[in-house]
């Protein structure tokens, strides 16, 4: 499987503005035929930069965790507090499956979303997978601001993302595309996300060849 990884640094120096960053996001928008999935551990900035990429695509954008509430008329936190990680898991399964067969669209998934295999089957063979990486400083910082992580009320919180850390990463790296985020410019991390939204597609495109196009 293809995979990019880019850092997102390298985005400052090119602006929003030129005509060439326009061309390549009308391309993107052109070229896409499935869904992109966002992938990731919490406070990586899937939510932040999936808002902002399906706006710039044109496109809606759906949040799992979201959906779950909308659907549970609760909180994540309070279906662990009153059913469990085990019910969370199963409706979350469910949820996401629902998300992966709609239309082209962003869909950013829960962090552990990917970890069930069925679901990890539908977002490599069904959507453009991204894996929206931050440094561990960064997640942590961001899950600090507020206490909605159930997860993280089972120990410490630094210690508990890095197991989580260990245990998902290499999944994660299965993604075709792989974005470094930080606390930056989420407009920095947009125009590389296009960029190499518009390489791998492209690369898709042609190595489907004539008889089958197929992204």
């Amino acid at each position: 499987m293809a995979r990019i990884v880019f850092d997102c640094c390298l985005v400052h120096k090119l602006g929003m503005a030129t005509g060439m960053s326009e061309d390549i996001r009308r391309s993107v928008a052109g070229m896409l035929n499935r869904p992109i999935a966002l992938i990731g551990l919490m406070g990586a900035g899937k939510t932040r930069f999936g808002r902002v990429l399906a706006d710039a695509l044109g496109l809606d954008f759906l949040d799992s965790d979201m959906e779950i509430e909308k659907a549970a008329g609760m909180s994540v936190a309070d279906i662990f507090d009153r059913f469990g990680e085990a019910y969370f898991r199963d409706g979350e399964r469910r949820v996401t499956k629902r998300l992966l067969d709609q239309d082209v669209c962003v869909i950013a998934t829960g962090g552990g979303a990917i970890m069930d295999p069925e679901t990890a089957e539908d977002v490599w063979s069904k959507t453009v997978s991204i894996w929206v990486r931050a440094p561990m400083s960064v997640m942590i910082e961001r899950t600090g601001r507020n206490d909605r992580r159930p997860l993280l009320r089972k120990g410490d919180p630094e210690k508990v993302l890095e197991r989580l850390a260990e245990a998902r990463y290499p999944i994660y790296q299965k993604a075709d595309i792989i974005v470094d985020s930080d606390s930056g410019s989420v407009d920095a991390v947009l125009l590389q996300a296009l960029e190499k939204l518009y390489s791998f597609l492209l690369s898709r495109k042609d190595a489907s060849g004539p008889e089958e196009e197929r992204i």
